[in-house]
């Protein structure tokens, strides 16, 4: 998104477009999945004086806005990526850590169960699983 797209985004909003703003969203788009820490290290070598609370705020903000998602990759804080990316589904190794992607169509048959039996329609872009990759189920990272 271009700078001036976002400020007229805000504008509307009644909001403005603060440098603070721009760095958050321009560090979400550089990193790709960013953790709201990531992000403040990334924001903050450009911008020293930024604190970790400006950081989730705005992150709050952007996904208002419908700029970014989060997911939950783990027990910690979320993980941010723009929202204009084309979703996935995140599979995360509980051993190293590495996180990979698929498309959420694999998930399509249990989503249309779901909702035929349960009633309950999955956000199937917003899903993360939670296993061992190839890597670490054949000892590889050793």
């Amino acid at each position: 998104m271009s700078e001036s797209s976002l400020a007229e985004m805000l504008r509307a909003r009644g909001l403005r477009l603060t440098p603070q703003r721009q760095l958050v969203l321009q560090a979400v788009l550089d990193l790709g999945h960013a953790s709201p820490e990531q992000v403040h290290t990334a924001v903050r070598e450009v911008a020293a004086g930024v604190n970790i609370t400006t950081i989730y705020r705005t992150l709050e903000l952007l996904e208002r806005l419908g700029l970014v998602t989060h997911t939950h990759l783990s027990h910690g804080s979320p993980t941010y990526h723009a929202a204009g990316e084309h979703q996935h589904v995140h599979l995360v190794c509980r051993e190293c850590g590495a996180i990979d992607e698929i498309d959420p169509e694999m998930l399509r048959p249990l989503a249309d169960q779901l909702a035929t039996q349960r009633g309950f329609r999955v956000d199937i872009g917003h899903v993360s699983l939670f296993g061992v990759c190839v890597r670490c189920e054949n000892g590889d990272d050793k």
